[in-house]
């Protein structure tokens, strides 16, 4: 028989900081140009402020380094940073490992809900998987198109 986790406390970083070289500045600096150039020279002012924007909250973003998240995973649900995401919210989870890095998939019920992605050291692997696992099933999870476009550019 299985025994049930009463509760899980762990804290990591919101996201994995990905090494970025100079050749990485100099190829977004590069992209953003030419788009801009195919803006003004099509007249589309719009679009050329919004590569300029983009721009910006890339660059800010990754200057920015990540928030340590207090989590805790109990009879309720699980609790980041002080807000409660119940069980009933979630079809199942998933286990993906990202070079040296854990993560825990969860999956919504709403058909075009965003999944949760959520960090957790090795240490606390089984009993966080012991805990979901009494609540919801475990699924296969594989990178969709857009987790492989983000982790191919690094952002």
């Amino acid at each position: 028989m299985v025994t049930e986790v009463e509760r899980v406390d762990w804290e990591a970083k919101e996201y994995i900081v990905r090494d970025r070289n100079g050749l990485w500045y100099v190829g977004l600096f590069l992209v953003a140009a030419a788009l801009i150039a195919l803006a003004v020279w099509q007249g589309w002012w719009t679009f050329a402020i919004l590569v300029v924007l983009c721009v910006i909250v890339i660059l800010t973003s990754n200057l920015r380094p990540p928030r340590s998240i207090k989590y805790k995973l109990d009879r309720q649900g699980l609790t980041e940073g002080g807000k409660l995401r119940k069980y009933a919210e979630f079809r199942a989870f998933g286990i993906l490992k990202e070079g040296a890095n854990y993560s825990i998939i969860l999956i919504p019920k709403k058909r075009f809900g965003m999944r949760m992605k959520v960090y957790f050291p090795e240490t606390n692997g089984e009993a966080i998987v012991d805990a979901l696992g009494a609540r919801l099933p475990m699924e296969e999870i594989k990178l969709d198109v857009m987790d492989k476009l983000v982790n191919f550019l690094r952002i």
